[in-house]
């Protein structure tokens, strides 16, 4: 066995279980990258994974993974940058293991994260808004509990994960009405709850009527959702609202979508961005100025309360012939 396996499995079970206790997600994340490379790699070179070793895995077969994933598997930029981040992170643990692979993971680890343009988030309007939670089909046991999730998301922003992961004990609907969850980084957070996303919770929670520890929006089965679950769910509501509003027809929407919208409107409602940044659990305020970039209505209000300069517009006149000649050459 060559010493990229032992280093693999070490970097997994040591470094970021044992001493990082790093979250599922992203032992699944991680997980999965390798597997994607060691796949590539094996079709490239033609040796199964466990042969492999860590010079074999150089910045040039790196570098044409990256592209692979872009050009073949249709990743985008930032996804071939998560893959990257996570490659990088095991030639950082094997740097200090295999010292006589110093150079070759130099090389990889100098490999740079690929720029790209942001795109303006997406987020749905007031009318939008009402038309999706009407979607539902609330005769159903289905319906109730998809438009009790919708209604919580779109008023607290919730991640898909902290969504799909909220337990009955995690909703307080007494004083101070709030949910609580395990969010990005293992930072625990509140978010209240408005009397609307309240009275809903009440009505399905009652029915739901489960234990502390069991999920709040469970499958038809009594498990959890699951993200690809969610997006489907998502998806056909979208279609059946999109019949009375049809500028969701303009829209792609998804859970991240319904998350995007709780920050617009608390940012219309004129909460600061550093309030926001707190109640959607990012660890820095610059992440929240991408929703400033969006809200064109803000940027109108700030054009009104500018003043305009006094000009005029000037009168075209043609040039001199001889300058105009001599501009020409």
């Amino acid at each position: 066995m060559s010493a990229l396996a032992p280093t693999l499995q070490a970097w997994f079970t040591d470094r970021l279980i044992a001493q990082r206790n790093v979250s599922p997600h992203t032992i699944r994340a991680y997980r999965d990258t390798l597997r994607l490379l060691l796949d590539y790699a094996q079709g490239r070179l033609g040796r199964q994974p466990s042969q492999l070793d860590i010079a074999e895995l150089d910045a040039p077969l790196i570098a044409a993974f990256l592209d692979h994933l872009e050009t073949e598997r249709a990743n985008s930029v930032r996804t071939r940058n998560l893959r990257l981040a996570a490659i990088h992170s095991l030639f950082r643990y094997a740097q200090h293991r295999h010292p006589e692979h110093a150079q070759d993971i130099a090389r990889v680890l100098a490999i740079p994260l690929k720029r790209a343009d942001r795109a303006t988030v997406t987020f749905l309007d007031e009318n939008e808004i009402e038309a999706l939670l009407d979607a539902p089909d609330r005769s159903t046991w289905t319906g109730r509990r998809d438009h009790a999730l919708l209604v919580l998301a779109v008023q607290t922003g919730l991640r898909v994960s902290e969504l799909t992961g909220l337990r009955c004990g995690d909703v307080q609907l007494t004083t101070g009405p709030h949910v609580r969850c395990a969010g990005k980084g293992r930072k625990n957070r509140i978010t209240p709850l408005i009397p609307t996303t309240t009275a809903v919770l009440e009505v399905w929670l009652a029915e739901r009527a489960g234990d502390r520890e069991e999920p709040a929006f469970p499958t038809a089965r009594g498990g959890r959702l699951t993200r690809d679950g969610l997006d489907h769910r998502i998806a056909k509501y979208v279609d059946t609202a999109a019949q009375r509003c049809p500028t969701l027809h303009e829209k792609r929407v998804t859970p991240h979508t319904l998350r995007h919208t709780a920050a617009m409107r608390l940012l219309h409602a004129g909460v600061d961005t550093t309030v926001i940044a707190l109640w959607l659990g990012h660890e820095r305020v610059d992440t929240t100025q991408i929703y400033l970039h969006a809200d064109l209505a803000l940027k109108e209000r700030a054009i009104e309360r500018t003043t305009p300069p006094d000009t005029r517009p000037g009168r075209y006149k043609p040039p001199d012939t001889l300058l105009a000649f001599l501009e020409a050459l």
